[in-house]
């Protein structure tokens, strides 16, 4: 009934595209003007600006100090950029926001550097919960002890044993419970592995704790949601966070329960970026009975696209391969579905017009969903009416997300099809630290590969995946452009040829995911007529080292014409 509800009250959504015409005469005066600036606007035709004017929530003007003066008048704020790059709002093209915001309240064992480390800080945190209350969070990396041992749960039963707990590797993949978590959730020796799951055990087949990918849902379905007051101070302290790094707009791997709260804040006024909202395909059937479609709902809101896992992850060796892993030669990963499943999935959800976002790492499981994307190509008619020239599979945005590792052969299948390579590049200077060893150097040329995906002509969109990785977006741009990863032993960069340019990278990180979300007419450039979106920094981006990139503060964050984030008084 619930589910029910909600389908009946999204159906009520009306799709609004407000289109502007570039003014031709000048009102009294803009509501907000910025100048002084570096402004890169992302708009190739006109690339360059000293200054941007704004009436209500549009763009109205983008021109040299000299001619936005004109649109000063006595109600306008005036902000100065001082010399400093002002950008189109940057959009993370993919990012777990309402858990991130809950992670900000939990453990965090990011940083843990040893397996006592990683234990007392479990312990530690214990001793301020009430008893009984799980201990959730984690976003552990064991590569920062060696890779070996795994975590145990007898690490952490002493310091627990009026908790349960269970936390997760960085990636999402891989999650530790206590052996108080491991009895509420029933595992025992006897339990089976789940499809598409693995339960870690020690030599006689009692388990250590550690769970993967599908196994983790044996755990997960025995802790307590998160309230609707719980969930909400998550997603306005998560807002507040992507305000102070200039997001403008997110695209949220999301569950009805954060669509919920994201309508609530919508009425209410208090959203401060733009939500696009990712929904599991497995209510793909629900919600095309209800009559849901791609982008149903506002420039605020918006719905109508499906993600699915395609397999698992490359730190939890659990992403889909052709052949093994170096290091544990008896696997080369797991598939999260049955081939024929998730491929009649994606022909059902495509067939009813839903966009279709699916995570794959391995190559095998990037050549899975580049088959499955044909088969639909040659199956369902196109649906986006918008794009009348476009292939049918360009008309409907496909995305693959992360497209991490690809064999040499499908690039250019990527770029037939049209499908959108939605990538999260501060991986590629993380797991460049450790890839080799599990795939082997020939695998890694085509490893987070920005470089041959442009040249190939793929729309890149680029996000963060938080809490996997940093919500800042400069530390993406940053690992896009340098490729340094972030144990300093590759200072020239990564596999070096596949660095891109620091304008490629924020066109991924503005117009790219804006593309990605069917919304590069109204968003993504800093072009009148558009929604007033912006960032001003503390920095010329285009001045600095590009090892210094990382370190750029954001002074503004502008969302609809309004500053919802400043640095300063």
């Amino acid at each position: 009934m619930r589910m029910l509800f909600l389908l009946s009250f999204l159906f009520l959504f009306v799709a609004l595209v407000v289109t502007h015409a570039p003014q031709t005469s000048r009102p009294a005066g803009a509501t907000l003007v910025v100048r002084n600036g570096r402004v890169w606007t992302g708009d190739r035709a006109h690339p360059h600006a000293e200054a941007v004017a704004i009436v209500g929530d549009r763009i109205t003007a983008v021109g040299t100090n000299t001619e936005i003066a004109a649109w000063i008048g006595p109600e306008t704020l005036v902000l100065d950029a001082r010399g400093k790059s002002v950008l189109p709002g940057l959009i993370d093209s993919h990012v777990h926001f309402s858990s991130g915001g809950l992670q900000l309240t939990r453990v965090d064992l990011r940083d843990a550097a040893t397996p006592e480390e990683f234990a007392r800080r479990i312990g530690e945190f214990a001793n301020r919960l009430p008893k009984g209350e799980w201990i959730l969070g984690g976003t552990w990396d064991h590569e920062l002890w060696g890779g070996d041992p795994l975590p145990h749960r007898s690490w952490i039963d002493p310091l627990t044993t009026a908790h349960p707990v269970f936390v997760r590797r960085y990636d999402g993949h891989m999650g530790l419970a206590n052996t108080l978590a491991l009895e509420r959730a029933g595992i025992t020796r006897q339990t089976p592995d789940p499809p598409g799951g693995v339960i870690v055990r020690d030599a006689d087949g009692t388990p250590t704790g550690v769970l993967k990918d599908a196994a983790m849902e044996l755990v997960e379905r025995v802790i307590p949601e998160p309230s609707e007051e719980q969930r909400t101070r998550a997603v306005l302290a998560a807002l507040a966070e992507a305000n102070r790094f200039g997001l403008t707009g997110i695209h949220d791997i999301s569950s009805p329960a954060d669509l919920r709260v994201y309508q609530a804040l919508r009425r209410q006024g208090r959203l401060t970026a733009r939500i696009y909202s990712i929904l599991p395909i497995a209510q793909w059937k629900s919600l095309a009975d209800a009559g849901i479609r791609a982008g149903l709902g506002d420039d605020w809101l918006k719905i109508g696209a499906l993600k699915a896992f395609a397999d698992g992850s490359l730190g939890s060796s659990t992403a889909l391969f052709f052949a093994p892993y170096l290091d544990a030669p008896e696997t080369s990963g797991l598939a999260m579905y049955p081939e024929p499943e998730i491929r009649q999935m994606i022909l059902g959800a495509d067939r009813a017009g839903l966009q279709l976002c699916i995570h794959a790492i391995g190559d095998r499981a990037n050549r899975m969903i580049l088959e499955a994307y044909a088969e639909a190509a040659r199956q369902n008619p196109a649906w986006d009416g918008s794009m009348p020239d476009a292939s049918p599979g360009v008309a409907r945005r496909w995305r693959i997300e992360h497209a991490q590792h690809i064999h040499p052969d499908d690039f250019a299948r990527f770029a037939q099809l049209g499908v959108i390579a939605s990538m999260q590049p501060y991986h590629a200077i993380d797991d460049g630290r450790w890839a080799e060893k599990r795939i082997g150097a020939e695998r890694c040329r085509t490893t987070y590969a920005f470089r041959t995906l442009l040249d190939a002509g793929v729309v890149l969109a680029f996000g963060s995946d938080w809490t996997v990785a940093p919500l800042n977006p400069f530390t993406g741009i940053y690992a896009a452009v340098t490729r340094r990863t972030l144990d300093g032993k590759h200072p020239n960069g990564w596999f070096p040829e596949q660095k891109i340019t620091l304008e490629e990278a924020l066109r991924a990180y503005t117009l790219g995911s804006a593309y990605a979300e069917f919304a590069e007419a109204t968003k993504g450039t800093l072009t009148p007529g558009k929604l007033a979106d912006l960032v001003v920094l503390d920095a010329d981006l285009f001045a600095i080292p590009p090892e210094s990139i990382a370190d750029v503060q954001v002074r503004f964050t502008v969302v609809g014409g309004r500053v919802v984030y400043r640095s300063e008084p």
